[in-house]
Parts: structure tokens; sequence; C-alpha cells
């Protein structure tokens, strides 16, 4: 079925019921601006900034959405991209589109205005919703806008865009006649742009409803559930994994910010249930559960029942430790990427906290293999490529046949991503085949280096990169953040790295803080920039 059914079949069943609340803990009372027709509450013990909507009003927004792009001229197929940070508005904008027919465009808030032309061009772009916080960015590429549909949402429209607000409460709010199958396009989402100007990866409808269908079998996602959403909204990750509770007509919270205190008090004053967490946020809060900054006892936790993270390899660690404080916790790990709809592909699977360090088996109707160079199968044990096929698989990078070319053969995804499977049949996730390090001819793999290292006391956070050396070719050089308040030394590390095989032992220690993008994954390629040139010049004085 399309995405849309669902929304349109919450909005008849739970009409009346609480589908959506926004909190940002940042904005107080004196703050506050009403947006039209959105309610405002305010919680009995907190102050922070609290909106809600319903399944009936949820479904009328988009509905007016939908009508204001018809009667503009848009039709079945065209573009409409959504440059919002996380808002009570962004869904409402998601789905409008998409009950127009049109094929919504979600575009990362940290792309420049540069990124930002390019992906409207590459997407063939006909609309844009956007925000405040990014008139300086339009206004930038204003000149190659002019032939656009420019929506403002927020106060003090400017002069060449139209009042969101203003245009949509204009507009019916019945249900548009236009047939959507789950055969037509839906969403062109963004890759992370790691390796020059991000891809536009086309998928279609069924792949957005199979992974709300996905979602809610492997969380065994309740009516009664409440998912706290953190992530941005413009990432598969977000937007899937909240999927699960448009599937059940369940509660989401969309929560601005990201410190241990924010979510604990969202989970606590809102009775969440389900909440999905990026490694440094996990790490954050173990950190301030360690120093006593944060206490268990101030906060109602005990309806919290699932904890998991995506995104990113995830230190077995840290799950340990994430245990002794919430031992009746369950736990997933979701692996995935924007070419596959998002997480889920791959996931560990609630009760498999015995194989914590392995991405999991194959997802609800997806299946994986693992191959050479070749193509071929490998055996139990060894590296190779992780590839996997499902009804998530994008149709294509759009507008690019030869890089699609090179990651869809046979209806299989190619993901770039080195793995192994053990005995059991979990696959362990080993690096990034980009990322892979060969020093003196032997392979090393960051991921594993980085969940060794992650194992000390002392580490907060660590990512492994290759760095040029003239004898070996490259080396494997960790960056470490230490814990705050604490000091840590060269030797400690070494001492530290005695039971890594020799060749695995990283040859150079750098003490700085890990950079991550906004998905939480470690930024390779900006730290390899930052230190590389340091290590050219190392190199040449060597000489």
């Amino acid at each position: 079925m399309p995405i849309t059914d669902l929304l349109e079949r919450n909005s008849k069943l739970y009409g009346d019921e609480v589908a959506l609340v926004e909190i940002n803990p940042e904005i107080r009372e004196e703050q506050r601006v009403t947006w039209k027709e959105y309610e405002l509450i305010q919680p009995t013990s907190t102050s922070y900034y609290r909106r809600q909507i319903t399944w009936s009003v949820f479904d009328e927004k988009a509905n007016r959405v939908a009508n204001m792009l018809l009667e503009r001229g848009i039709s079945k197929g065209q573009k409409c991209a959504i440059l919002l940070m996380n808002c009570l508005e962004y869904l409402p904008i998601y789905f409008g589109i998409l009950k127009s027919g049109a094929i919504v465009v979600p575009l990362n808030f940290r792309f420049t205005a540069d990124e930002i032309n390019y992906c409207l061009k590459l997407a063939d772009t006909d609309v844009v919703f956007y925000g405040p916080e990014f008139i300086g960015r339009i206004e930038d590429i204003a000149r190659n806008l002019k032939d656009k549909l420019l929506f403002f949402v927020g106060d003090s429209c400017p002069s060449y865009a139209e009042d969101y607000y203003r245009a949509a409460s204009n507009t019916s709010s019945l249900q548009p006649k236009v047939l959507i199958e789950d055969t037509d396009d839906g969403a062109i989402y963004y890759s992370s742009g790691t390796t020059g100007f991000p891809k536009a990866i086309l998928l279609k409808h069924k792949a957005l409803s199979q992974a709300a269908e996905m979602e809610s079998r492997h969380h065994n996602t309740k009516k009664t559930d409440c998912f706290l959403c953190i992530p941005p909204l413009y990432h598969t990750g977000a937007t899937m994994h909240w999927f699960g509770s448009l599937f059940t007509g369940s509660r989401g919270v969309l929560l601005k910010g990201h410190s241990p205190e924010a979510i604990f008090s969202a989970v606590s004053e809102e009775r969440c249930t389900i909440v999905w967490l990026l490694v440094p946020w996990a790490q954050d809060i173990l950190a301030a559960l360690d120093s006593g900054k944060l206490k268990l006892e101030d906060y109602h936790l005990s309806q919290w029942r699932l904890m998991h993270i995506g995104a990113q390899p995830v230190p077995p660690s840290l799950i340990k430790h994430w245990m002794e404080y919430f031992p009746h916790h369950d736990y997933d790990t979701n692996y995935g990427l924007s070419e596959s709809t998002g997480p889920g592909c791959v996931h560990l699977g609630l009760g498999n906290v015995h194989k914590v360090g392995a991405i999991g088996v194959p997802g609800y109707n997806w299946k994986a293999k693992i191959v050479d160079e070749d193509g071929e199968l490998v055996a139990q044990g060894e590296v190779g490529e992780l590839c996997v096929k499902g009804p998530g698989v994008m149709v294509e990078y759009y507008h690019d046949p030869e890089a699609t070319a090179e990651v869809l053969k046979d209806g299989w995804l190619h993901t770039g991503d080195m793995a192994r499977k053990d005995e059991d049949g979990f696959i362990f996730l080993v690096d990034r085949k980009k990322d892979v390090i060969i020093s003196g001819g032997e392979n090393l793999y960051p991921v594993q280096i980085e969940a060794f290292l992650a194992a000390h006391p002392k580490i907060h956070d660590v990512a492994v990169i290759g760095l040029p050396d003239k004898r070996l070719g490259e080396i494997a050089a960790a960056i470490i953040q230490v814990k705050e308040g604490m000091e840590m030394t060269e030797d400690e590390v070494g001492q530290f790295c005695v039971d890594l095989p020799r060749y695995k032992r990283p040859r150079k220690i750098i003490f700085a803080d890990v950079i991550r993008n906004a998905t939480g994954k470690i930024d390779k390629p900006r730290l390899r920039e930052r230190y590389q040139a340091v290590r050219i010049v190392e190199e040449q004085n060597k000489a």
C-alpha cells in the first residue's frame, strides 16, 4: 500500500488521539510562538516548549498541503524539497507532498548553500519548503530558484516566498483526489556525501511502507508504545524508525537537543517506551551517570523498555556498560543505508544481547550475502562485501546510471561495507570498504581496533584512520577522546593494546575530539583531511 494510506487509516481509527509531540528544552515560556492550529500544552512539571497534534489534525494538515500544491499546478511525479529543522510541521508537509502525488525530497539541514543548490538541481525540484534557519542560504542561491515555488515555514515571511501557514489555511482540508499506488515513486533521499557531493536515492512508496511494517515487527511496537525521535528527520534512519509508530498508530515525540538531561526528561515526562540513540549520545548518558551528574532516581524511567542504536558500529563494551544501569532493557542494533530505505535490512533482534558486536541477521523480508571481489560467496568467517536484497532497495541513483550500475547487480545492493558471518549466521560489520587500512600488506579494519580501544575506562570516544607511511604505505592512527576530567598517556594506550595482535596496534596516537556527523557516524574523511597533512610533514622531516 502507499505510505499515505497509513495516515488516513490512523485519522479514521484514532482521530482524537495524540500522534506527535514536539519538545524543545531550550525554548522557555516567554520565547514561545504559537503556530496556527497546533495545540500548545504546558506540562505540569516542566517549563519547556511543547506542542502536540492529533492524528485527525495531522491528516487534515497533510491534505491542506497536498491541495495547496495541486492548486499551484504541481502534478504527480514532480519534486518538492523540505529544508527544515525537526518540528511539528515537518511530517504533515512530508505527507502532504506525498498525497499530492509529488515526490518528497528531504534535505540535510547541514548542507551549505552550494550543496542545497546542487541537490535541488539534481532532483529536478519544483518546490522548496524552508524554515527561518535557512534564509541566508536560500538568499545566497536565490538567482537559481526563480522558477521554483518557495514556501516559508515561520514568522516574518520574506517577500520572495509564500507564507506556508497562510497558504495552507486557505485551501481545502478534504482528501485530494489523486490516485497513488505503491509502485509510484515516493521519495528522494540523499547519501551522506562523504566522497564528494551527495547522490540522489530514489525510493518507491512500497519501499516506505515496508519500512513501516518492518520497524513495527522488529521492535514489537504496540499501540501503547511511545517512540522518542531525536535524530534529524531528513535522514532515513529517523523517519523510518518513526514509521513504526505510524504503522501501529502509536505516539511519537520529536525532541530537539540530545543532552542526557533532555533525553531523560523527555522519556520521563512523555512516558516514552522506545528510544533510538546514536553511539555518542549513549556515551554521554553513561558518562553523566558515572559522574553522578545524572541520577536515575530523578526520572520516571520504568516504562522505557527498548534502547536501540543504528547508523554506525556499536562497541560491545558500551552495551555491557548500558546493561549495568538498565538490566531490564531490550536492545537492538539496526543496520541499513538510505539506499535500502534506512535501517533494518539487517538487525540484531530483541533477545540477542549475547551477540552484541554483530549487526545481526537479515531483517523482515530481506536477504543478505557476503561476497568477494568477483561476486562469489565467501566461506563462513571470511571477510567480504555485504550485499542485501529486499523490498526496500532503491530504484536508482537519480540521474546517475553509472553509479547505479556499480551498486545494483541482479537486484542485490552492494553496500560497500566489509563483513563476516559467524557459525550462527550473525553478520559482523568489519569496516567500510574505503576505510580499510593496508599496512605493510596487511588489511586492518578500523572498526575492530575502535571496538577494542573503546573498552578502556578512560576513553570516551575513538576513531581509527589510515595515515601515509613511506615504509608501510599506511599506518593505523587512533584519535582518542578522553573522558571528561581524566588524563591519559600514549604509554597507557600502548600497555592496553598488548592484547591486540602486533600488526593491529595503532602506530600513532592522537588525543583530540572525535568528529561525528549529524547522524552520529565518525566523519573519517574530515579526520583524514585534518591529520594526513600533518603526517606528510612528519614523514618529510624524518627524511
